[in-house]
């Protein structure tokens, strides 16, 4: 059962991550940021992951406290739904295309936390949500996921084209990478035998 349930609460933000890495894509998010909503719920159908999210965050000062948290538990779900990585594939990559936008990402289950971020957003937000939290959605999630993530936006004009194709290249990447490997079934995929 690849599936986990984490709650985090903080004097900042109220949050609870549901995620069944072997779902269908079906998602219940309520984040009060409504682009960011659309963002997760992209990770989830081309992730073929369910997804449930339920965040109450202080957006009566901005969105940061509530973007960077659902990261964080987001990145600490999957972690415990990964459990001891034994069989899967490890690595993903993705190219996805939007219009005139092209993102790519590439994603190690490494055990590591490391981000590459090469995205320069044509604005500055998209509907409510500050392009620069994208940013800080990925850190906090690859801090807590232990994952090694590049992203790179390799062209777009458009921002919402440009952080879609992110997040659904997001999505594909992590879907091949927690796909299991029946060659590698029972066997950690890594030379050290532990991720």
């Amino acid at each position: 059962m690849r599936q986990a349930e984490i709650s985090r609460n903080t004097l900042e933000t109220q949050i609870r991550v549901k995620v069944d890495l072997d779902g269908s894509g079906k998602s219940q998010l309520n984040t009060g940021i409504g682009f960011f909503d659309h963002m997760l719920d992209q990770i989830a159908r081309h992730g073929c992951f369910d997804l449930d999210i339920e965040a109450t965050g202080d957006l009566h000062i901005d969105g940061h406290h509530t973007v960077e948290d659902v990261g964080i538990t987001v990145g600490q779900a999957f972690a415990k739904a990964l459990g001891d990585k034994k069989g899967l594939t490890r690595y993903g990559h993705a190219y996805v295309p939007l219009d005139e936008a092209l993102s790519r990402v590439v994603v190690d289950l490494s055990g590591r936390p490391g981000l590459e971020f090469d995205v320069s957003f044509t604005a500055g937000a998209i509907g409510a949500l500050d392009t620069q939290l994208v940013y800080e959605f990925f850190q906090g999630f690859v801090n807590h996921a232990g994952v090694s993530l590049h992203i790179d936006n390799l062209k777009g004009r458009n921002a919402h084209h440009q952080c879609e194709t992110v997040f659904k290249a997001f999505g594909r990447a992590l879907r091949m990478a927690v796909t299991p490997d029946p060659r590698q079934a029972g066997v950690v995929p890594s030379t050290k035998g532990a991720l």
